[in-house]
């Protein structure tokens, strides 16, 4: 019963958590104090907020998980003794786990302090530690918060020593971190640190650049953007004060330094009250002015990189950060896709924005493009998704018998009552299957509904759903709602009025379940691509053609007797929404194998797996293949072999795409452009091979749709646009992209447009969600998230220098980042796309020359 009423509550505290804000009750602060000459105490003080409690150490394992230090590097120490604690400590039954726990309130701070004894103080200790925190309402899961004491250097940092400091100084002040703030606070010899939690400070921003000069001299610029009332400590700071700035090449045989390095800001020097025991004149770089530094260098081998970190601490008047490496990564070649290329912040975040691009986008250097956008045609597109199903769903056993049964109770009264009535019926409708779509859409959110068009985890798991549906359809077994669901709508559909019209609606929506479910699924996962609006609109599309007959029939009562008869052949429609189920299912298998590179659903194989179904589903329609439900054919009707014999056709016309194009060398693109893969994902045509001298220097130069060169990172396909002097043509794409799929099938295919993006400009297209792992995760500045796969460092750029992270997305730039065009997203037409193209060349051609 404990551990339900445990995991119950985690739950709680997980919903809370998402749906109103992050709760962060306990805050951790980790400081140390000078024993004697080899002993220290290392501190850990949590604050806690009222009404929350954090466990002992010491209390039972049964009950929630105790506090928990853990040491994985301490080999420049040992313990002494066991670790102590202080606070308002409290012992008691807990109703909530059924044990005696130990636990302190958050009335006062809960002390841990474990002495330790230093051999060699140049070895750092850490390790970290694990605690859980509840209120008498929630419980927060186990936390993990890591801790690394240096007891070398400046005495108790929480990451390694810098080698510029002297033993004197380690003697005299110790440096007390807090890890949850990552501040570093001056106090005096054997004090404990008082300071206050403020949350995460970053004060400094470093942007490392380049500027070439001549043909083998550069300026290796290293610009330092510094909040208000903070400092950073000149390269030329003589030692035993703050940290001085110091840029240190760790890897230097192609290039050779030019002179000393130059530096320029806001500078003060003199005295500091801060540093009058260590030192009488610090020379510092104050807010108010970016803090540079330059130096010149002269490259003897542009293939190899130039590599280092940056070492700089930071202070207020009253505070100082622990000094903080920034590693840099210059390249001189073809490529310089520099770790430069991306700002990174002092707490090692990562800023992915280009000035330049967020500056012109807002104002883009031509008109080209500005009228674009066909968001409204999306939606309509949605909207007449939406009433095809609808009026599919009203084909079905489950609806199509409730029509002149329901008609006939609204024309029992006047005929203007009847059709208002009737009316009033089927605004119930629309209301309840719109409000249905907005509640899942806003459950999700627009966020999660456009990641599931991509993520392989749902597009796997929509694949065995549909397959599910197609059971269902096909008659196997029944998908319904709980009975007394619509035995409660039923009984107040029985008091009438208005209230009792509404759940008429509501009972018809519930009894046709079986029937419409598996359509509105189908609609809603298909429309996730829309995002907020999207589902919506297929909901009201939907719920339109579902309401108009009831409407019209008690309108026009007469109009009943053109009706046909209810029969066999409603099974027989809903035997055939079973196979286009399947060929739905397959269309998300697909989604996941593209996004993961799998392999094992090619173009090919996607194209025989529908042709099967087409011809399956017309064997049905002629009568040589029977389901559960269906009834004896005793003669095939016209519009049985009428459908049957579409099916053979529509079967033959996805025969065709196996013809070969031979101006682009693969597949013909038929109509189902966006559901099929890419016709370049395929098994069996040859792949044509990139320029082996480009893409020796270039790794991610290679073919894209329609055998078009391109590059799949930004900064090389850059430096290549500056190498030959083109523009750039910015490609945001997604291996699991409708649009971007018809885009390429439809107008990339166009010669006009082949040759542009083969020979004007220089395509970029970025794949925002590839699932390839990045060689090293980063945490983006944008969303403090980490990122990583190649997808998220894309969706990451996308977001952080154009605000928009849909796809595709379309832009042309100057070779040095600036934006010609307005961003283009989904737009049907050759010319339309060719005039876009030409626009932005004309631009770039005039201002060229």
């Amino acid at each position: 019963m404990k551990i339900f009423q445990f995991l119950l509550l985690l739950i709680i505290a997980a919903n809370t958590s998402l749906s109103a804000q992050i709760l962060e009750p306990v805050k951790w602060f980790f400081s140390t104090e000078k024993v004697s000459n080899d002993e220290y105490n290392l501190i850990f003080t949590a604050e806690i907020d009222d009404k929350w409690t954090v466990y002992s150490q010491f209390t039972s394992d049964d009950g929630p998980v105790p506090t928990l230090l853990t040491f994985e590097n301490i080999e420049g120490a040992e313990l002494v003794g066991k670790a102590s604690e202080k606070g308002h400590k409290k012992e008691e039954m807990d109703k909530l786990f059924e044990v005696n726990v130990i636990k302190f309130l958050g009335d006062e701070d809960f002390v841990i302090t474990q002495k330790v004894k230093v051999s060699d103080a140049s070895k750092p200790i850490a390790g970290y530690l694990t605690y859980m925190t509840c209120n008498d309402k929630a419980c927060l899961p186990p936390t993990d918060i890591d801790f690394s004491f240096n007891l070398g250097g400046n005495g108790g940092s929480s990451t390694a020593s810098n080698e510029t400091n002297n033993a004197d100084q380690s003697e005299e002040k110790t440096f007390t971190i807090s890890n949850s703030s990552d501040i570093a606070s001056n106090s005096d010899q054997g004090e404990e640190s008082q300071d206050q939690p403020s949350g995460i400070l970053k004060p400094v921003t470093w942007e490392m650049t380049k500027k070439q000069l001549s043909d083998d001299e550069y300026e290796l610029i290293y610009t330092a953007t510094i909040d208000d009332g903070w400092a950073v400590y000149s390269i030329y700071m003589e030692e035993g004060g703050p940290v001085p700035t110091t840029v240190n090449y760790e890897n230097i045989e192609g290039a050779e330094l030019i002179g000393k390095a130059v530096e320029t800001g806001k500078k003060k020097e003199g005295y500091d009250p801060m540093w009058k025991d260590d030192v009488d004149n610090v020379i510092k770089f104050k807010s108010g002015e970016p803090y540079v530094i330059t130096q010149k260098v002269k490259i003897t081998d542009p293939d190899k990189p130039l590599t280092g970190y940056l070492n700089f601490m930071t202070c207020d008047d009253r505070r100082c950060l622990n000094p903080t490496d920034i590693d840099f990564d210059f390249g001189f070649g073809a490529v310089a896709s520099d770790v430069a290329q991306m700002n990174i912040s002092a707490d090692g975040k990562v800023d992915q924005s280009r000035p330049s691009i967020k500056e012109t986008v807002k104002d883009p250097l031509s008109d080209c493009g500005k009228t674009d956008g066909q968001k409204g045609d999306s939606l309509l597109l949605f909207f007449i998704g939406g009433m095809l199903g609808g009026f599919i769903a009203l084909l079905t056993p489950c609806v199509f018998p409730m029509i002149p049964i329901t008609v006939s109770f609204f024309t029992k009264d006047t005929k203007r009552k009847g059709w208002v009535n009737a009316a009033i019926y089927g605004v119930s409708i629309i209301v309840i299957y719109v409000v249905l779509g907005l509640i899942i859409t806003i459950t999700l959110g627009p966020t999660a509904l456009q990641a599931l068009s991509t993520n392989w985890i749902a597009n796997t798991f929509f694949f065995f759903i549909f397959l599910y549906f197609a059971g269902s359809f096909f008659g196997y077994y029944e998908i319904t709602l709980p009975s007394s669901w619509t035995t409660k709508s039923d009984q107040m559909a029985d008091k009438g009025g208005l209230l009792g019209i509404f759940f008429m609606a509501a009972t018809l929506a519930l009894v046709s379940f079986s029937c419409t479910g598996p359509i509105v699924g189908t609609a809603l996962v298909t429309a996730a691509q829309g995002g907020l609006m999207g589902p919506t609109a297929v909901m009201f599309g939907f719920s339109l053609a579902l309401a108009l007959p009831f409407t019209l029939f008690a309108a026009f009562p007469a109009w009943l007797n053109s009706l046909p008869k209810s029969g066999g052949w409603m099974n027989s429609v809903k035997v055939v929404l079973g196979f286009l189920e399947i060929g739905f299912a397959f269309k998300f298998l697909s989604t996941a194998d593209l996004t993961e590179h799998w392999g094992f659903l090619k173009y090919e194989i996607f194209m025989a797996i529908l042709i099967v179904v087409c011809l399956l589903c017309a064997i049905y329609l002629f009568g040589f293949i029977k389901f559960p439900h269906d009834s004896p054919i005793k003669k095939l009707s016209l519009g049985r072999k009428v459908v049957a014999a579409a099916f053979v056709l529509l079967a033959l016309n996805l025969a065709t795409g196996f013809t070969i194009n031979k101006d682009t060398g693969i597949y013909n693109s038929l109509w189902l452009s966006g559901f099929s893969p890419p016709v370049m994902y395929n098994m069996f045509l040859d792949k044509q091979e990139v320029d082996p001298e480009i893409k020796k220097r270039y790794p991610s130069f290679s073919k894209c749709a329609n055998n078009i060169d391109c590059f799949k990172d930004y900064y090389e396909g850059m430096a290549y646009a500056k190498e030959v002097n083109k523009p750039a043509f910015i490609d945001f794409t997604g291996h699991g992209c409708q649009n971007c799929r018809r885009t390429e099938d439809k107008i990339w295919v166009d010669d006009k447009i082949r040759e542009t993006l083969n020979n004007d400009v220089v395509l970029i297209s970025l794949y925002t969600d590839d699932r390839k792992s990045l060689p090293e995760a980063f945490v983006s500045m944008e969303d403090g998230k980490k990122k990583r796969t190649v997808g998220a460092q894309w969706a990451d750029f996308q977001v952080v220098n154009f605000a928009q992270n849909s796809q595709p997305l379309y832009i042309m730039m100057t070779n040095d980042e600036k934006v010609i065009t307005h961003p283009r997203g989904y737009e049907e037409g050759i010319n339309g796309y060719q005039k876009y193209l030409n626009c932005g060349l004309d631009f770039y051609k005039n201002e060229q020359g």
